[in-house]
């Protein structure tokens, strides 16, 4: 499951039986990328947090779909195969559109977001988020212009930089780490987007 050690649900106690509670999916099913985090459970908190506050918040603007196309994008690009996997099928459920749900992966998996089924302002989006992961001090002033002047305000961006930066932590986590899909649910996500404190895997 991972190359470090990690303390299995059944075995957790404490804060850390806490958390796992408030992660669980189905039969108590906790997602690796968690259970990668058991031996110092508040690593574990401020992941969650982060992950619930930037990918699943009623605050934001963008569609989740395609703030889920955007992780998979950054964790294809950064060849995390866990992150992919993972919010592929996540955005399949949220899209509810397998055929363009495929199109927008044969796009991912080629490098080529401009042939996906989306429009302007989403493309330019992931041209910003293959800039951020890529080369990301190459980055300047007029690289946020472009996305404004396709229709993203500054609050959106503010959400794509977000998404794609906690991207790139994520897949470091997993890669660095060996973490690996085994035995995990696979697209199941935190869907009360209402309650930021609810981290419930449904």
């Amino acid at each position: 499951m991972s190359w470090i050690k990690t303390v299995p649900f059944d075995e957790a106690t404490g804060r850390l039986r806490k958390l796992y509670e408030r992660v669980t999916g189905p039969d108590n099913n906790v997602d690796n990328i968690m259970m990668v985090h058991s031996l110092r459970p508040h690593s574990m908190e401020g992941h969650m947090a982060i992950y619930k506050n930037v990918l699943h918040h009623s605050g934001n603007q963008i569609p989740k779909w395609f703030l889920e196309v955007l992780g998979v994008w950054v964790s294809s690009l950064n060849r995390c195969g866990y992150c992919v996997e993972h919010h592929f099928n996540g955005l399949q459920r949220l899209l509810g559109d397998t055929a363009r749900g495929n199109a927008i992966r044969a796009a991912i998996e080629v490098g080529r977001p401009e042939d996906a089924p989306l429009d302007a302002r989403q493309v330019a989006a992931m041209e910003y988020a293959r800039q951020l992961t890529e080369a990301p001090a190459d980055l300047v002033e007029g690289d946020v212009v472009k996305l404004r002047d396709v229709g993203w305000d500054d609050g959106e961006i503010l959400e794509i930089n977000q998404v794609c930066a906690y991207f790139s932590y994520a897949n470091r986590t997993v890669l660095g780490l060996g973490c690996s899909t085994d035995g995990d649910v696979l697209g199941l996500s935190p869907n009360n987007s209402d309650n930021p404190q609810d981290w419930g895997h449904k």
